[in-house]
């Protein structure tokens, strides 16, 4: 099924937690049925409360509001949906309405989202890679933000500055990978190019003079392949070598 054609509903959500441990002996696909605490453990073992959810009982009134608000904002364009998306994956994990997995499926959530407005960056660049990588800076932030949630007086944006950072990094990551391959995709384009539009024998010297700013040495390993792929052959050796077309 597309992502577009998934809609933001309770029943998918449950569906998504049995997925995420389909293979193994968790028991999954139902709201909780106990409370759930989080829980810092220093390094002399002992636990510090940082953050009681939504206990079990009223989980399932929770998660249905949460949801149907969120999609009452989408449908009605209340808000952009860059500020949307977070708010909503910020409630859902202080809801944290599973025994586990709670993490994973708000990060899975917030690719759903993320797809069906148009930022596709999670298909190309992991961002469970990023926040992982950051798992520190990820936990502060829910902590700062998570003070005061029951009573509606939390503050917000230490979670959006990490959201939006996380975000802004997946996209500088995927600008970067995207500009090396452009890079080396288009002087192989502009080489195949030229060799196209020469009609005569040709030599290095020519293609340089039409592709001034790709080395003699990347010409030379293109020839070498399109050689190799029957598409050109050599009629000269030496530093004046020249090629031709093979007929197709």
């Amino acid at each position: 099924q597309s992502h577009g054609d998934i809609p933001l509903s309770e029943n998918v959500v449950l569906q998504f937690h049995s997925m995420l441990y389909r293979y193994t002996t968790v028991k999954s696909g139902f709201w909780k049925k106990m409370d759930n605490e989080i829980v810092d453990i220093r390094p002399n073992g002992t636990k510090t409360l940082r953050f009681k959810p939504v206990s079990a009982k009223y989980t399932p009134y929770y998660m249905k509001q949460l949801i149907s608000s969120c999609n009452g904002y989408l449908e009605k364009q209340s808000f952009a949906p860059l500020i949307l998306i977070p708010l909503f994956v910020f409630d859902f994990l202080c809801v944290h309405p599973f025994s586990d997995g709670n993490g994973r499926l708000a990060r899975l959530l917030t690719l759903l989202l993320l797809y069906q407005a148009g930022y596709k960056v999670g298909k190309y660049i992991s961002l469970e890679r990023i926040i992982e990588e950051s798992k520190d800076t990820y936990y502060d932030a829910l902590a700062f933000s998570s003070k005061k949630w029951h009573e509606g007086k939390h503050d917000i944006f230490p979670w959006l500055d990490y959201f939006y950072g996380t975000l802004i990094a997946a996209y500088k990551e995927f600008e970067s990978r995207l500009g090396k391959f452009k890079g080396k995709g288009s002087k192989s384009e502009q080489v195949k190019s030229a060799i196209e539009r020469l009609i005569k024998p040709f030599s290095i010297n020519d293609i340089e003079k039409v592709c001034p700013d790709v080395s003699r040495d990347m010409i030379r390993k293109i020839l070498r392949e399109l050689r190799d792929a029957g598409n050109i052959q050599s009629t000269s050796m030496g530093r004046g070598a020249e090629w031709v077309k093979k007929s197709r």
